[in-house]
This record gives C-alpha cells, structure tokens and sequence, in this order.
C-alpha cells in the first residue's frame, strides 16, 4: 500500500507534536532523491527521513543514520543556507492531499526574520520536495520537472507553486452529506472505487474498508445505491473524517502467515479472520519503517533469487510440455492391441480371401462380436497381417519407451517444483546457497570453474519447540530435507509432510515419549505452511514415524515413499516462535 492521505494526516500530527518549535541542527542528503533532517526541541533529538524515490517515497522519523557523500548536493546546500538553524514555525497538510508543508523560521543576510517553506509531496513517481519563499515561489525542488516532462506543472525554480488540479476531487474533511450524494452517488463506478476517484487522499483499501463498516457491497455501482443507503455510507464515512480531524488514529499493520500485507493509520476491520492478525503500533513512522523493512527483506531475496527462479520455471516449462507431448504420444498406443487383433484374425481366417479386397469382417472370437478389418487390397492376407503385427511392434516398443519417459519427465517436474516451494520458503541470502548448490549438481546451472571455491553452507533447518518441550525441525531444502529425514531423525521420531504437493520435511524428535494431540497440530501446521498449499485454507498432511520412511533409489535428494500412513488436515499457520 502506498502512503494515502490519512496516513499523511497520522505522519503531520506526529511530526507537529514533535516537530513544531524546534530548531534544525543538520540536513543531509544521502541519495539524490532523499534528504535527512536532524531537529533538536525540546531536549529531544529528532531524525527525520523524507524520500522522493519514485519507487518508494516516505517520510518518517528514524533512528537510525545514514553515510552522506563527501560532497554536498546543490538542493542540500542551498537548505543549509537558507534554513540551517531555522526554527519550524508549523507543520500543515492541504485537506487530505498526500503533501506536508513544513513553515520555517530563518534570519537572512541582514538579520531580519523569513519564512520559508519545504513542501513534501508524496505522489508515487510523481513524489518530490520543493523548496519555496513567503510567496509560494519556487527556489528550487530535489527534481526538476519541466514542460516537456509535465503538460500539468512546470516544478522549476522561479515558477509559481501550487497542487495540481490533475482531476477534479473533494476534500473529505469538508464535503458536505448534500455534496457527498451528489459527488459519489452520480457515479456509475463501483463504489469503493468512485470513493478513491472522487475523494483526496482515499485509497482503493479505504475505500473497501468505509464500505465494509458501512455493511455495503463495495462491488455495487455507486449510482444503484438508494438514498438511504447514501445516508447511511455518509454518517460512516464522517465517524471516520472525525476521528482524523481528532487526531484518533491507531497505525496498525496487517499480517499473514508473518508477511505484511497492508498498514492504516485507522483500524482495518475488513482484514478481520481468515488467517490475518493486527499488530499496533504507538507511531505512524516506527509502523512504516518496520513494514518497508519487511518489505524489503522479502523483496530483496526475491531479487537475490530471481535468477534461480527464472532457471526453475524455464525447466518446469519445457518439462510441462515435454510431459503433455508424451502423454499424447502414449494416448496414442492405445490403439496397439487392436492390430495385434488384426493380423491374429487374418492368420486364422484369411484362408477365405481370394485376394484384392478393401475390408474382411469376421468373428472377433476375443469379444465373440463381428469386426470389420480395413485391408490394403494390394496386399495377400498374410502380408496384411504382418503389416499389422509390424504396427503392433512399432506401437509397443513406443509404449514401452514413452512410458519410462514419462516417468522420467515427472521426476524431473516433482524434484523442479520441490526446488521452487524452496526459493518460496529462503528468507536469507544464506538459504539460497543450498538451492543453487543442487541445481548445478542436477545440470540445470552451470558448474563453477576450477579453482573457484566451493561456497561456505550456513543455512540451517528451521528449529522450533513445541507448545509441550518437543523438538520441531523445518527442512528448508531439498538437502536439508534429506539430511534431517535419514540423519537427524531416528526410527520412533515423527516425519509430517504435505500430501501430494512440495513441501518440507518436518521432523519432531520424540525423545521415546508418546506426542500429545497438541504436538501433532503443531507440526502438521508447520508442514501446510512450509507447502505449496501454503495459501489455502486447509492442507491435508501425511505423518509417520521415521522408521517407515524409505528412500527413493536414484532419486533426487529429499524424496521419500512410505505406505502404512497416517493423514489429518492442518491449517497453513505458525502457531510457534523459531528458536534462533
């Protein structure tokens, strides 16, 4: 989710209570669209990040510091020279408008007191932060955009400021119930959407979340709802304007299955169940820096594992094909047999043609049914029917060979999709080690060059205790996967997996000791959430004790057969904390 308006309202009353009245010690410019403040007020210090990136544009306080170059950029001087020192007189937001305007307090040249303002616009690739005098003339902006990159604004020194008027939307903070109708019931959008289009600083999940308090279907045209249904969406949605003209907001961040998938600066009730929890935090900026943290943590893997990914899926993709081209090649023996049936016919009733026909029909005495065979009435019977034998031959030994074939081909797909539930599982740089380590051994990476150095292994299983003191192990990988299986367990040990698709071996070491019911939902839940089947509802999972597990003979590591099962169906979800 992208910072909306009242996010922005969140971050400009923090940043007021904070921020109002205090003197700025230090300004930094760490990246070419990122500047760092350092304000002292009231014996307190604050850092305060504002990022222009057109991937990821924020504005929070932070703890932490950041290195700047030797050199300070052009924009970043110009701060320190005008409003180094200066005291931040107040801090505002127009409506709901994702833009912060910062009103500072300097001397300038000749000791008179001036105001200038720093203005935050957070607007997606369009964010940017603009530098103004008294009269709301530009000076200068982190980015300059010209007419030939913007018909709607020109951000240049020396131009005019003002908030582009791109389409024509309603300040939510004072549209009026007459105005609301008007605005979003003439609109023939899906409702949740007319309220985003329609209203500053609305995002699309706040749009879903007003029409979920409201108990309406954000799915139904705006312009279908009665009036009554209006009124009642109205009297909603000003409970909710009210409590951010109050400043009553409770930043939260939305998780599943420990990824964040969303945060508001207002409680989500449209996220309640369905395997979402709510963390709240006491401030808007400590909410965003740990949700981009996780963010990035998750994307960057992602990035670091891109290329083995894109390796996977190609070879999933030529074995997917490659398996449906064989099926239809083995669909199309079937019909084997029927020469088989052919020429045995022709051996024993053939006495009977005379030479030149098209067909012969006869007893079938397989079926005791009559059947018309086609003959080549170039052909005397008995050479009809070793040209039907010799059909027969080709078809089998083509049989024969496509099935072993096939076989082949859904290993290689079985052990390529277990690699790939193991990039879906890496959370490090280091898991990613094992991954690439065992695509070169299987051919699909290249191998490394002699007297590279083999890279050191640190990724470890999952460790995990459960509920009653009982060792819990998550295989990450394939290796991990064989190793914990065949090493780490011992015979009376636990082995849960999920049924019929990829997934981790999970491990539970007994100890001699009987499992309480409680064990089993823990480690069935860890090997549905350590799956393929991770997104569903319910996965159903197999569970035996080690001793009944064997492995594949020349099969790839990690893939096992047993028969004399057990199977429960857990829900995809960590109900324990991993023992670091």
């Amino acid at each position: 989710m992208a910072l909306d308006g009242i996010v922005m309202a969140n971050l400009a009353a923090e940043m007021k209570n904070r921020l109002e009245g205090g003197k700025i010690a230090k300004i930094a410019q760490p990246e070419k669209d990122e500047l760092l403040f350092t304000i002292k007020n009231q014996k307190n210090t604050w850092r305060l990040l504002i990022s222009a990136s057109a991937s990821l544009p924020l504005v929070y306080f932070t703890e932490s510091n950041k290195q700047s170059p030797l050199t300070a950029p052009n924009f970043c001087m110009l701060l320190r020279k005008h409003i180094g020192n200066g005291r931040i007189l107040k801090i505002s937001q127009p409506g709901l408008e994702r833009i912060l305007c910062l009103e500072i307090e300097h001397l300038d040249e000749l000791g008179d007191k001036r105001v200038k303002k720093l203005i935050i616009e957070i607007m997606g690739k369009h964010s940017n932060i603009i530098f103004c005098n008294e009269e709301d003339m530009i000076l200068d902006s982190i980015k300059h955009i010209s007419a030939q990159v913007s018909s709607v604004r020109e951000v240049l020194p020396g131009r005019t400021y003002f908030i582009p008027q791109t389409t024509e939307k309603r300040d939510p903070l004072t549209i009026t119930q007459e105005e609301f109708i008007k605005t979003i019931g003439t609109t023939p959008a899906p409702i949740q959407k007319a309220l985003y289009l329609k209203l500053t600083g609305f995002s699309p999940i706040m749009g879903h979340e007003l029409c979920h308090l409201a108990s309406i279907d954000g799915d139904h045209s705006a312009n279908e709802l009665s009036e009554m249904e209006m009124i009642h969406l109205y009297r909603t949605f000003s409970h909710l304007m009210e409590d951010i003209r109050q400043e009553k907001f409770s930043p939260n961040i939305i998780y599943r299955q420990d990824e964040p998938v969303e945060f508001s600066a207002l409680p989500m009730t449209c996220y309640e169940g369905d395997g979402y929890e709510a963390v709240s935090f006491t401030s808007i900026s400590s909410l965003l820096e740990s949700y981009y943290a996780s963010k990035n943590t998750i994307t960057r893997i992602r990035q670091k594992s891109v290329d083995l990914r894109k390796i996977v899926q190609t070879a999933l993709e030529r074995n997917y094909k490659k398996f449906d081209l064989q099926e239809k090649q083995l669909k199309d023996t079937e019909k084997k047999d029927k020469y088989k049936v052919y020429g045995e016919l022709l051996n024993t009733y053939g006495y009977e043609l005379s030479g030149g026909e098209k067909k012969f029909t006869c007893l079938n005495y397989y079926t005791n049914e009559e059947i018309t065979i086609p003959l080549d009435d170039q052909l005397s019977a008995k050479e009809n029917a070793q040209k039907f034998f010799d059909k027969y031959n080709k078809l089998k030994r083509t049989f024969e060979a496509v099935t072993e074939q096939i076989k082949e081909t859904r290993q290689e797909i079985d052990h390529l999709e277990s690699v790939s539930a193991a990039l879906d599982i890496a959370l490090k740089e280091e898991d990613l080690v094992q991954i690439k380590e065992e695509l070169m051994e299987y051919g699909y990476v290249k191998h490394r060059r002699a007297g590279d150095k083999k890279p050191k292994v640190t990724s470890k299983p999952f460790h995990y205790i459960s509920s009653d003191g009982f060792h819990i192990y998550v295989g990450k990988n394939n290796y991990q996967n064989e190793e914990l299986t065949f090493k780490v367990a011992t015979g009376n040990d636990w082995w849960f997996h999920a049924k019929g698709i990829p997934g981790s071996h999970v491990i539970v070491k007994s100890e001699g000791k009987d499992l309480p019911d409680r064990v089993y939902e823990e480690a069935g839940a860890l090997a549905a959430y350590y799956s393929k089947g991770r997104d569903s509802d319910k996965v159903e999972v197999d569970y035996i004790q080690k001793k009944q597990i064997k492995k594949v003979t020349g099969a790839a590591p990690g893939f096992v057969i047993y028969h004399t099962n057990y199977s429960m169906v857990a829900e995809p979800k960590l109900y324990l904390e991993e023992i670091q």
